[in-house]
């Protein structure tokens, strides 16, 4: 099924395809997106899939959260992000992750409003593949909060299938831009989420009754989740297909270094950076 035209559909969009690439790569893609979008290109969405499998952090996440070591001897990545919330383990396989970016001023003040707008394709790809999905209809409560996924679900922005968080979406909003990024699963892997993580005692029988993934609910395989996506996110913005610039990338690569990639903005919180 075709989604909808959205009402940001009369701006300019370019839909960037699913693209592999390592996590501070992604995350600082998401800024650079937002700064186009800000100096009067093209507003961006784009679904994306993280290569190696990362964990990302929230904003204000304590490091100690994490087993740096166990993450180090899996080849797990580990960034993070500008969003707050908790942290999330993003499987290679399990995980399919998109953006949206554009002006601040082309979006809802109120962030209710501005979640469910952005939303929509998202709800519409999920539609697609036979899935029932839809916002959490009440405050559900949290089992362990550093884990992201197993926070108190919002209905603005926690999306369920089964009864079970199928989707989670952030927004940060910069002085002149805003981005909107999230993640669909595909596949739980509940042991591999929780064991990026230290000092808890949840266990995957408890992660998986709180997440679903869309193998468990419909026959659908991943590119069709994927290219659901793609297409909703087309539809809905009436996106021409496109690139990313060189500049781009060569300004999403100096942000890997100073920020994303580095030390002092992965294993600090905020109020310890120098």
């Amino acid at each position: 099924m075709a989604a909808t035209r959205g009402p940001l559909a009369d701006h300019e969009w370019r839909l960037i395809r699913e693209e592999a690439r390592n996590g501070p790569m992604q995350m600082a893609l998401d800024e650079i997106a937002a700064e186009t979008a800000a100096a009067g290109g093209p507003r961006t969405v784009r679904v994306y899939r993280w290569d190696p499998s990362t964990l990302s952090l929230g904003y204000g996440q304590d490091p100690e959260t994490v087993d740096w070591a166990h993450c180090a001897d899996e080849g797990i990545s580990v960034t993070r992000r500008q969003t707050g919330g908790g942290g999330i383990y993003h499987d290679s396989s399990g995980d399919v992750s998109y953006s949206i970016t554009a002006p601040k001023s082309e979006l809802p003040g109120d962030l209710m409003d501005a979640y469910h707008l952005l939303c929509e394709p998202i709800l519409d790809a999920f539609e697609a593949v036979g899935v029932n999905a839809d916002y959490v209809s009440e405050s559900v409560p949290e089992i362990w909060r550093p884990a992201c996924y197993l926070r108190k679900l919002h209905p603005a922005h926690d999306i369920v299938a089964a009864g079970r968080k199928i989707s989670g979406n952030a927004q940060y909003r910069r002085r002149d831009a805003v981005v909107q990024h999230g993640s669909l699963t595909y596949s739980v892997n509940a042991g591999a989420h929780l064991d990026v993580f230290s000092g808890h005692d949840v266990s995957p029988a408890q992660f998986g009754e709180r997440v679903a993934g869309v193998d468990e609910l419909v026959d659908a395989s991943r590119g069709e989740l994927v290219a659901a996506v793609e297409e909703s996110l087309s539809d809905w913005t009436e996106a021409e297909e496109g690139t990313w610039t060189d500049e781009e990338l060569e300004r999403a690569r100096t942000r890997v270094d100073e920020k994303y990639g580095n030390d002092e903005w992965v294993r600090r919180r905020p109020d310890e950076r120098s």
